[in-house]
């Protein structure tokens, strides 16, 4: 594949650069002013707005739904573009990247000309329900209920880890509405008002002293059959779409100090008198996170040359989020040993290896845990024989479990 852009690649490029220039701030290497949520929550929907109203929301989707109907290559150059900005974008990144592609694949067309536009211009907030206490690295192991009622269902259960779920305006919710068949058979897909009766949201506390996770506990919830997506008991289809674009949208969202930011710690810090760059150890640390770097890079070049044929994010979109999550983690780790004694006494958090490390734990968790992904790379991507699962067979309520 040729990385140069075309001739109209090259004017889109030039278009979306001029808009961006225009409209918002480079980033720049001192650290931003830290924020409230509900600063941040206001200055991101002021910014997806001003993109949707000049058409620059939601590249790939569809005009009637808010998009532009851009190639996916287009909607790349845009991110590759933006990302050299200071702009919010985080809040939507759930909505926009796992929730809005779900509902292109199976909402009506009245649900989808209601509700993504909404999401498209930045009025409504969209998080993920999946994550269970019991159902974390393996989801089709889920618990929480739903019962038909009529025309409604009757929702019961605990979702976990929910992004943003706080200040969220909907979410998708995937249930487990038949436990008589294995367990990835009776599942049944839904998208919800998170206003709904039922619905209680508890923020989690982080070490890092955010608290963007969340517990959510449904008690006798009710969602009309219309908000079902996809047929009852084949809700594990649609979370693999779901998770499909996730594996992508989490491994490319991930924020904090790389290479660059590393190699000016270590041009300003001593080790023995002498500046740590200097030393052939730490050289030799940047180095193989430069080569780590190197690899996602051509791996993202694969996830191009597929989008550019018309295809969709495939399984080794895993290999960009493992790797990109440790190397952030083992980063971090790094730049706060050569601050020494410094890298831990700073009280105000306001230091980006110290935040970036105490934030890591969610990263690694968050769009699959390391073994979960591991096993997907060695499995759908090399091919390697399956794991032996002997409750694949297994009615979900005859399965042993430890409640």
């Amino acid at each position: 594949m040729d990385f140069n852009d075309t001739p109209q690649e090259a004017a889109f490029r030039a278009q979306a650069r001029a808009f961006l220039d225009a409209n918002a701030s480079l980033k720049t290497e001192t650290m931003a002013v830290q924020e409230t949520e509900a600063e941040l929550l206001v200055r991101a929907k002021a910014w997806q707005k001003l993109k949707a109203e000049n058409n620059w929301a939601c590249l790939n989707w569809p005009k009637e739904y808010g998009g532009r109907a851009s190639t996916p290559m287009e909607r790349i150059i845009w991110d590759q573009e933006e990302g050299l900005f200071d702009v919010p974008t985080g809040p939507f990144a759930i909505g926009l990247g796992m929730c809005g592609p779900t509902m292109i694949a199976y909402a009506s067309e009245e649900q989808k000309r209601e509700h993504l536009p909404l999401m498209a211009s930045g009025e409504h907030i969209w998080c993920q329900l999946f994550s269970e206490p019991s159902a974390g690295s393996d989801l089709a192991n889920l618990r929480t209920r739903a019962e038909p009622d009529g025309d409604e269902w009757i929702i019961n259960g605990q979702k976990i880890w929910t992004s943003g779920g706080h200040y969220a305006d909907w979410g998708i919710l995937v249930t487990r509405s038949d436990p008589d068949v294995p367990k990835h058979k009776g599942l049944t897909f839904f998208f919800v008002n998170m206003h709904t009766p039922g619905i209680e949201i508890k923020p989690i506390k982080q070490i890092n002293g955010a608290a963007n996770f969340n517990e959510i506990y449904f008690t006798d919830a009710r969602i009309p059959d219309s908000q079902r997506l996809g047929e009852v008991g084949e809700g594990w289809a649609v979370s693999i779409t779901t998770l499909m674009n996730e594996r992508l949208a989490v491994g490319n969202i991930m924020r904090g100090p790389d290479i660059p930011e590393l190699i000016k710690l270590a041009e300003n810090t001593e080790i023995d008198g002498k500046p740590a760059i200097a030393n052939a150890a730490v050289r030799e640390k940047i180095a193989d996170w430069y080569c780590q770097s190197s690899g996602l890079n051509f791996t993202n070049y694969r996830t191009l040359s597929a989008l550019s044929r018309g295809g969709v994010p495939g399984p080794e979109n895993s290999i960009t989020k493992v790797v990109r999550a440790s190397k952030q983690q083992d980063l971090a780790s790094f730049g706060l040993d050569l601050m020494d004694m410094g890298g831990i006494l700073n009280e105000n958090m306001d230091d980006e290896f110290l935040h970036t490390y105490l934030s890591s734990p969610g990263s690694r968790i968050a769009g699959g845990t390391d073994e979960i992904l591991r096993n997907i790379i060695a499995e759908r991507v090399l091919g390697l024989p399956q794991d032996i699962r002997i409750d694949k067979t297994v009615a979900f309520n005859e399965v042993p479990n430890s409640s």
